[in-house]
């Protein structure tokens, strides 16, 4: 697995106090697994987010439902939905304070999952935290670019960070707005970039040329690690600094 060959790399390199995974695709490209999900516990991983993949993997619901495990689903679903809409990952000595994740499903082409109003959600999310000034990071899981820049300058000045997934491929856009918010459109992938957005190339492009359904079996090769490293300034709660990563796996072919 690339994220645990590099995780020794990126906390010499980046040292973070803490760290945020998408989890949405650790299972063949499709799902989280409770086995997966404690393996990124155990390399250090301090919270796993779902998006629209979240319920792939039915076994990872009674997790979603476990207020101990850092694992959750996008914020504006039903709200019969299973699983937490919020993750507090508490202070202790890495980091004084308490950190916030919320996930928001896009409307806009993200066609497996019906969501609610993203800004709406985010509103109430953020006046349910009884904290002043708490630290937020908002994963804007989307598939249009303009819907992420809008949530994101909707919630200018009032959380730490938004930063975007789902299309799998990094944006070059990574700035603070003027309200001290980081922002990135996409952040990246995880995995084979080898690939097409992470699936086998010949697969695809059978789909693609032909129009016959094949299973899209994850790819490999060109593994690498990205995202993207936040400094957030622990009075204000508001971002100093985004950057960034991409670090390449040495993962032999298969």
């Amino acid at each position: 697995m690339a994220l645990e060959q590099q995780m020794p790399t990126l906390l010499e390199r980046f040292r973070p106090d803490r760290i945020v995974a998408n989890a949405e695709n650790a299972r063949n490209g499709s799902g989280l697994t409770p086995e997966l999900f404690e393996q990124f516990r155990r390399m250090g991983v301090d919270a796993c987010t779902l998006g629209d993949h979240a319920f792939r993997e039915a076994k990872i619901i009674p997790l979603l439902d476990d207020p101990t495990k850092p694992v959750s689903r996008p914020a504006n679903l039903s709200a019969r939905t299973p699983g937490k809409r919020i993750i507090r990952i508490p202070a202790d000595a890495r980091c004084a304070r308490d950190v916030f994740v919320i996930t928001l499903l896009g409307r806009i082409h993200v066609g497996t999952v019906q969501a609610n109003d993203p800004f709406e959600c985010a509103d109430a999310m953020l006046a349910a935290i009884p904290e002043r000034q708490p630290i937020v990071l908002v994963e804007a899981h989307m598939e249009v670019t303009s819907e992420k820049a809008a949530l994101a300058r909707h919630l200018d000045g009032r959380v730490s960070a938004v930063l975007g997934t789902h299309t799998h491929v990094p944006t070059a856009d990574e700035r603070i707005f003027r309200g001290g918010t980081a922002f990135q459109t996409d952040v990246g992938m995880t995995g084979p970039h080898d690939s097409i957005i992470g699936r086998n190339v010949e697969a695809v492009l059978k789909h693609f040329t032909t129009g016959v359904h094949v299973p899209f079996d994850m790819g490999s090769g060109g593994e690498a690690v990205q995202g993207a490293l936040v400094e957030i300034d622990l009075v204000t709660a508001r971002a100093r600094s985004i950057e960034r990563i991409h670090l390449a796996a040495r993962v032999p072919q298969r």
